[in-house]
């Protein structure tokens, strides 16, 4: 089976259409043509089980529906974004860094099975709302971190909602990586996720490279169908708040997006 959508037919739009009523999703005459009131039943669906709904059948709503394993779509090829694809996202960063380091991010998000076009474009605008540099960093010093006269990252040594509890955490639970996870609960969280069950006691690590890829790859992937759908929605603003909690690199997120997307959306 191919991946359906509005506007197909034939004999697999048949077989969903009857898997959309036995469901109790009924998508109106069972014709084998993808139309309006089909794509109304895949999107109810599709809402009904947490996924994306874009009124696409892909492989995930195909499993769903009980499609047999022979009869699923392929799994979506990860989207080939060139190093002359992201300089153009990241139009401020030198060429290095982005060569360096954008297939380890890469593989690291077709590692966690994050494939689309909207998701892969929303981890690389994090990088670039994060970072802007296309390396891991850790956060600076800011009044929103640091109280005046205080030692470093002290407003975030007692912050109950990131796990803090108390001095040194602040300073060890500094925002790191591509994604800047921040927090003794996002370290606790995230490291036995990437194969680092160390990462509390040693949280420089996620600094490094590769480690930082798979953290950023995982956070996403922990909120995907929510980002999918914000982005599904044109909600660039919705899809930034869920990862960073706010508006902070909205801009640059936002431009990265829409310049990928504009690169890899075919024009008429």
């Amino acid at each position: 089976m191919d991946i359906l959508k509005e506007g197909s037919s034939g004999p697999a739009v048949t077989a969903l259409q009857k898997q959309l009523q036995a469901h109790g999703f009924p998508p109106g005459a069972i014709d084998g043509a993808f139309g309006p009131g089909t794509a109304a039943a895949v999107i109810a669906f599709q809402r009904s089980e947490g996924l994306v709904p874009d009124g696409i059948v892909g492989t995930r709503t195909a499993q769903a529906l009980g499609f047999a394993e022979r009869d699923l779509p392929p799994p979506a090829a990860m989207p080939d974004i060139t190093v002359a694809i992201a300089s153009k996202m990241f139009p401020a960063t030198p060429l290095d860094p982005i060569k360096a380091n954008l297939p380890t991010v890469l593989a690291a998000l077709a590692d966690a099975k994050l494939k689309t076009v909207p998701i892969v474009l929303a981890a690389l605008a994090t990088i670039r709302a994060e970072t802007d540099g296309f390396v891991p960093i850790s956060e600076g010093l800011s009044r929103f971190n640091t109280s005046p006269g205080g030692h470093p990252f002290d407003l975030y040594d007692s912050r109950k909602d990131l796990g803090n509890q108390g001095p040194p955490d602040g300073a060890s639970f500094r925002g790191r990586g591509y994604v800047q996870l921040t927090g003794r609960t996002n370290y606790t969280k995230f490291g036995p996720l990437v194969g680092v069950n160390d990462l509390v006691e040693q949280p420089d690590r996620a600094n490094d490279p590769e480690i930082a890829a798979k953290i950023l790859a995982a956070f996403i992937a922990s909120k995907e169908t929510a980002i999918a759908t914000a982005l599904a929605a044109g909600d660039v603003a919705r899809a930034r708040r869920l990862v960073n909690g706010g508006s902070n690199g909205l801009d640059r997120f936002t431009s990265a997006y829409q310049t990928g997307l504009s690169l890899l959306t075919p024009t008429a």
